[in-house]
């Protein structure tokens, strides 16, 4: 009977979508508990969980978990940087931006942190990409490095040897991949978020 939860894969699933594979069960609750204690679904938090590695198929999409956890949401900041291969540094907690309040969950998949953004920005270069059949929104370089910018306490960058120290010895970027940047993501969110003057600083870096 377990097997038959291989048909969620590594999509997240809630406790009522896990109990109707099941309706010659009564007590959707006690089956699902059932289910955790086995190692058969993964608690992602209440109510939420995603079938075991080992009965899907496929590996957890921390993400995608991500992006379920707390919505609306899309990964951002160091984590989006990591993914696209721009930093060096392994990044141990997700972190995404949202419109709701800010939020940290923990599980024994990953550490989870949501940081606020205005509702204005938050449409902002924003991609979709799929890994092993999980598709996931995610910021795009560009949104990610304005994000964390935005979001680093204490960060203020007013000249351009600021701005390159901070891109070349701080975060160890990938400094070449600049050059393949798009400024336009940059204005939109210079003009909507948070430490625009810095935002600003990184533009004038990258048009020279």
């Amino acid at each position: 009977m377990r097997d038959v939860l291989h048909i969620f894969g590594n999509t997240p699933v809630s406790t009522s979508a896990i109990a109707s594979l099941y309706p010659a069960i009564s007590g959707c609750n006690q089956k699902v508990a059932s289910l955790e204690k086995a190692g058969d679904i993964i608690r992602l938090k209440r109510g939420l969980y995603v079938v075991s590695p080992e009965i899907s198929g496929k590996r957890i999409s921390t993400e995608l978990a991500a992006n379920h956890i707390y919505s609306p949401s899309y990964i951002s900041m160091l984590s989006a940087l990591r993914w696209y291969g721009l930093i060096p540094e392994r990044v141990v907690t997700i972190q995404s931006m949202t419109i709701k309040h800010s939020r940290t969950f923990n599980n024994s998949v990953a550490n989870f942190e949501y940081r606020y953004i205005d509702r204005a920005c938050f449409s902002i270069g924003l991609r979709n990409e799929e890994v092993d059949g999980a598709s996931f929104v995610i910021a795009s370089a560009e949104k990610a490095l304005c994000d964390l910018i935005a979001n680093t306490s204490g960060l203020n960058l007013r000249y351009l040897s600021e701005a390159r120290d901070y891109l070349k010895n701080d975060l160890r970027f990938e400094m070449d991949a600049l050059k393949d940047f798009s400024l336009d993501i940059f204005k939109q969110y210079m003009n909507c978020g948070k430490k625009p003057r810095s935002i600003e600083t990184i533009i004038k870096l990258l048009d020279r």
